[in-house]
């Protein structure tokens, strides 16, 4: 086969089809047929991928990029070096693209998804089990990693503070809302973004002490965020002057979460103790803005009657403004705890928000609205409260699948009058 001359690319406005161009401008054709190498290059172009995100220093890439047969066949025939340098060129066409990124782009990433199960055997998310089990703790193990060091690929468990150290972390800001994460450990759900925008439209807590406005734990308002990943809506509570008090599994996601409370100013304690339990007592010391506990929202009922029990006409979630359930396809197993903690709120007269999500089908929402408020206002804790639980409304946030929507309901429950 005849070498291909070089030929220059053509210029794109997409920094994907620029990079591409440029590569195959240095590459053989599988073919001597000029006809055949300009649908060849053609057919790369138009299977390649049209989006990209940014997560400063990473460019990911949606599911199947490269993944489909023309391109798996056009790489096999190369080595790994030259299949590199369609990754750095590619990099170096995103860090160039205007208002695309501040700084140069290191490493490239395809995200495959959140799978259903896990195989722990590969460190998935800090954990030991090797075995296939549902993957409670959202844990990306199908990232596919193209280009860049990722960190180390097998964490001690849990991990320590030197993988901490040694991970990839990556960064964004949205709504004015700095988080980082490690995309080889922890997932980060771009869909969000709009939710989280609605949750900031909600009154801010009254104005604290000049501590707590800049970033200590003085509000006496609080919200609780029983699945908090990496802090993707306790942030927006806690910008809104509210002290949040959050449950989350995956050590990574913890992490995570500490450092971006840090990135934002807000103080932070973390209370993790593997294998034994951390006392109420030492959780209710803390006076961060953020209050992480690293055990299974399971007992969190048990925790918070433990710590109304313990705090003696203090503040400490006497004034629970908001409880978000965040987990898919439900978090009905957190209801019960969620109504539990807003009983104090309301019979002071103050309103609380449940922000419950579900994954719905299109024709089953207004049903699924109704059936929420039968079970909770059915509730065997409610019998005498005299409290109006109603499902204020519905936030289609984004689709899950065909025909299906990630909701959220908001439950505003107050004290009947």
């Amino acid at each position: 086969m005849a070498d291909k001359p070089h030929q220059p690319h053509q210029p794109h406005s997409d920094p994907i089809q620029t990079a591409i161009s440029k590569w195959t401008s240095t590459i053989s054709p599988p073919t001597d047929d000029a006809a055949a190498a300009s649908a060849w290059a053609q057919e790369l172009s138009s299977n390649a991928p049209k989006r990209f995100t940014i997560y400063e220093p990473m460019a990911l890439l949606p599911a199947g990029s490269f993944g489909n047969p023309p391109w798996t066949t056009e790489l096999a025939r190369h080595s790994a070096a030259v299949t590199d340098s369609l990754w750095t060129t590619l990099l170096q066409e995103l860090s160039r693209s205007e208002g695309r990124s501040k700084s140069r782009l290191t490493h490239l990433a395809a995200n495959e998804g959140i799978p259903l199960l896990r195989d722990q055997g590969g460190g998935g998310g800090g954990g030991c089990d090797r075995r296939e089990e549902e993957n409670v703790m959202r844990s990306p193990s199908g990232l596919r990693m193209l280009h860049g060091d990722f960190g180390p690929p097998e964490p001690d468990c849990p991990p320590s503070r030197n993988d901490f150290a040694n991970a990839f972390w990556v960064s964004t800001k949205q709504n004015g809302i700095l988080q980082t994460w490690a995309p080889r450990w922890t997932m980060f759900s771009r869909g969000n973004v709009k939710e989280k925008a609605r949750l900031l439209g909600f009154p801010r807590a009254p104005p604290g002490s000049e501590e707590e406005e800049e970033g200590g734990g003085r509000s006496h308002v609080w919200a609780v965020d029983l699945y908090a990943g990496i802090g993707y809506f306790a942030f927006c509570y806690a910008k809104l002057g509210m002290r949040v008090l959050c449950w989350e599994l995956n050590p990574w996601s913890v992490e995570a979460l500490r450092r971006g409370a840090r990135l934002n100013k807000w103080s932070v304690d973390v209370f993790s103790r593997p294998g034994t339990s951390v006392p109420s007592e030492d959780m209710m010391a803390s006076t961060a803005r953020i209050v992480l506990l690293a055990e299974d929202n399971g007992i969190a009922r048990w925790r918070t009657e433990d710590m109304k029990k313990r705090r003696r006409g203090g503040p400490w979630l006497r004034d629970v403004r908001h409880v978000n359930c965040g987990l898919l396809p439900t978090s009905r197993l957190t209801w019960d705890c969620a109504l539990s903690l807003t009983r104090t709120t309301t019979t002071a007269g103050q309103p609380a928000w449940l922000h419950l999500h579900e994954n719905v089908g299109e024709a089953d929402v207004e049903p699924r609205r109704r059936e929420i408020e039968l079970l909770l206002g059915g509730d065997p804790g409610e019998e005498g409260l005299n409290r109006c639980i109603r499902v204020d409304r519905v936030e289609k946030v984004k689709t899950y699948a065909p025909g299906v929507w990630h909701c959220v309901f908001d439950v505003l429950v107050t004290r009947r009058e």
